[in-house]
């Protein structure tokens, strides 16, 4: 198995909440709505699609029930720490939890973490070292 991602899906509790949220809030496009499901416009990263909650647990075999720290972070990495800052600044605005505000990272960069309305943990960071990132934009 290579270490490659083929899509992400994310089990969601209310799909019209969960797609204001990325499409109204972090500007996402749609790129299909199956009513069960969605798919955004993914610019050759990997697909990021939503599906309702109770549907995926069911479709992988697992309970729709769960609560804590689930061990999932999705990482966003951008080329500025401004862009780090006004990310966030949409994410909060749209309704998301800062869980951790843009600041110095102990590693030397600089990032931020939010949750969206379903509790998924969003990484944004920046780092001036090195040029290989797997930059989002």
């Amino acid at each position: 198995m290579k270490a490659h991602v083929s899509s992400i899906l994310l089990g969601v509790r209310d799909m019209d909440r969960a797609k204001r949220f990325y499409t109204e809030g972090l500007g996402w496009k749609i790129q299909n709505d199956y009513g069960i499901s969605v798919f955004f416009e993914s610019d050759g990263a990997s697909p990021v699609g939503f599906y309702a909650r109770e549907g995926l647990a069911d479709q992988v075999g697992t309970s729709p029930e769960g609560s804590g720290f689930s061990g999932l972070v999705l990482t966003y990495v951008v080329r500025s720490e401004a862009r780090v800052d006004e990310v966030m600044a949409e994410a909060e605005k749209a309704g998301a939890t800062i869980l951790k505000p843009a600041g110095a990272l102990p590693w030397g960069g600089y990032g931020g973490t939010f949750a969206d309305p379903d509790g998924y943990i969003w990484s944004l960071g920046y780092s001036a070292q090195g040029e290989d990132q797997p930059y989002a934009e």
